[in-house]
């Protein structure tokens, strides 16, 4: 089951959204909106094995041109924390229509994420995005128990309270297995 508008703004306790517009408030979700900064990773090939360098650019107020067959790691202005519901993103259709895939794989998040989005943009042609523009949804569905543990409660969670355009931190995982062998 997702939560409607009405079910989001009765449950506005446990669904945190800051800064809150409520014109952004849609059917069946709510419109997030992109920061101006973002990364992209300065070499190549990336190794998922090591904490690959990025640089951080700014979209200008008019706008910058996103190159097609290039990954851009951006983030949602808002700020969100999210307790007995599983909040996803998914793309605007309007932006799917121009060719932008708003996250690749990583549309799912977990109760108890607390933090800004990460998004990685990935357009099929060249466009042109603007600061602070919307550029996904989030929609919420409620859990049926409680998990055995929230993520902001693991040790491991490696994106909890991110704030800043967040690259991949997938190099933490095999410290991980290096700790348990």
């Amino acid at each position: 089951m997702i939560l409607s508008d009405r079910d989001i703004l009765r449950n506005r306790e446990d669904i945190k959204i800051v800064p809150f517009n409520r014109k952004n408030l849609g059917t069946n979700s709510y419109d997030l909106t992109l920061n101006p900064k973002m990364l992209v990773y300065v070499n190549a090939p990336l190794d998922p094995k090591v904490d690959n360098e990025t640089k951080t650019i700014t979209i200008p107020e008019e706008g910058l041109v996103l190159k097609a067959g290039e990954l851009y790691i951006a983030r949602t202005n808002e700020y969100t924390d999210t307790r007995k519901h599983v909040p996803q993103l998914a793309g605007k259709s309007s932006l799917a229509r121009l060719g932008l895939f708003v996250h690749t794989t990583a549309g799912f998040g977990d109760d108890g994420f607390k933090g800004t989005w990460t998004l990685e943009l990935y357009p099929t042609k060249d466009i042109v995005l603007y600061p602070n523009m919307k550029i996904c949804q989030i929609y919420y569905t409620p859990i049926t128990s409680r998990p055995l543990s929230t993520y902001d409660k693991k040790r491991d969670a490696k994106y909890l309270g991110q704030i800043d355009a967040t690259a991949s931190k997938y190099y933490k995982n095999y410290d991980e297995l290096t700790e348990v062998n």
